[in-house]
């Protein structure tokens, strides 16, 4: 078992970074198009690029900073008592210590459904939030692989890896709105002097430019949804080798399966930091309607049988009551 979870620990890493620097280059070929095809030089784009990013990492420094206490006041959690919920907070210490990380700040939110995120810019100022739904519905063993997943977040600075992506994403929005509003109102490019045939060159490229960014916005969204669903993969695979146990985490996985609860106080802004996508019905069949490709997690269905494999059992079907009996 110990090499399954490794490796798959070790293959949604891989995922992730490629992943991520296939972002990078989807934003330095929109700088580089976007920059020659104004200005008739490849330094145009650099410089296009580069104000691009700053700005991105401008606005960003606002979320890392700031954006654990926007989210977990957004999402109406409470301070946790130690004295009211000692199960939770033995859970939580002993977690924490086969992670090696500091104890966390332990957050309720008063909502019937069952669910979790964590939160926070690196492990000294991270923050875990349970649904009283969730402590209320599962068993120990459960709510210990639903805590495994979320440390397993923190551990990995998945925060830090989102946001990262997250200023790429958004940087190259930035470029892609600028670029479209400059030609819009009328802005062109300008061929050299010097070079016989570069305003065709430039017009081919300005072209290309124009076609980059209409889509790059789109395929980088794509990017980023799928870097989100990789980490929750290895969030999954991680928590199995902090509890080494990957039944609990999979029995978690198939009683949300069954919830036709709804999280309230959940939104698109938050939703990919829960345990579980909280605003679709969590139902198995709903899942399949989503497209994959749009979603922040993914299906229940898919996690269940990953962790399946863990301990050499035969995959599930497609309905929630299945995944409730063979798991």
């Amino acid at each position: 078992m110990a090499s399954t979870f490794y490796s798959q620990i070790a293959a949604n890493k891989r995922n992730s970074v490629l992943l991520a620097v296939a972002l990078i280059v989807l934003l330095g070929a929109l700088g580089m198009t976007i920059g020659y095809g104004l200005t008739g030089q490849l330094s145009g784009g650099i410089g296009a690029t580069t104000l691009a990013i700053v700005v991105g990492v401008l606005v960003s420094l606002v979320s890392y900073f700031k954006g654990d206490s926007i989210v977990l006041a957004a999402s109406g959690a409470k301070p946790a008592s130690e004295d009211t919920m000692p199960q939770l907070f033995n859970v939580v210490h002993e977690l924490t210590i086969a992670a090696g990380l500091p104890m966390p700040k332990v957050y309720l939110i008063d909502d019937t459904s069952m669910n979790a995120f964590a939160t926070g810019r690196d492990p000294e100022h991270a923050s875990i939030a349970v649904t009283t739904g969730l402590l209320s519905r599962m068993d120990r063993e459960e709510v210990q692989g639903v805590i495994g997943h979320e440390l397993s977040h923190v551990r990995n600075l998945d925060i830090r890896f989102s946001l990262l992506v997250g200023v790429m994403v958004g940087s190259i929005a930035l470029l892609a709105d600028f670029f479209l509003r400059f030609t819009f109102w009328g802005g062109r490019g300008r061929s050299s002097d010097n070079e016989k045939g570069g305003g065709g060159l430039q017009i081919v490229i300005l072209v290309l430019a124009f076609v980059l960014a209409i889509l790059a916005p789109i395929a980088a969204r794509l990017v980023q949804l799928a870097v989100s669903r990789q980490r929750e993969y290895l969030a999954d695979a991680s928590a199995v080798e902090l509890t080494r146990n990957p039944v609990g985490i999979e029995r978690a996985l198939a009683t949300i399966a069954g919830d036709t609860e709804v999280l309230e106080v959940a939104n698109r802004a938050t939703q990919h930091l829960y345990f579980s996508n909280p605003i679709m019905k969590l139902g198995q069949n709903n899942e399949e309607k989503q497209s994959a490709w749009f979603s922040t997690h993914p299906p229940l269905l898919d996690r269940i049988n990953r962790l399946r494999q863990l301990r050499g059992m035969p995959p599930v079907g497609s309905t929630a009551e299945e995944l409730a009996v063979q798991s």
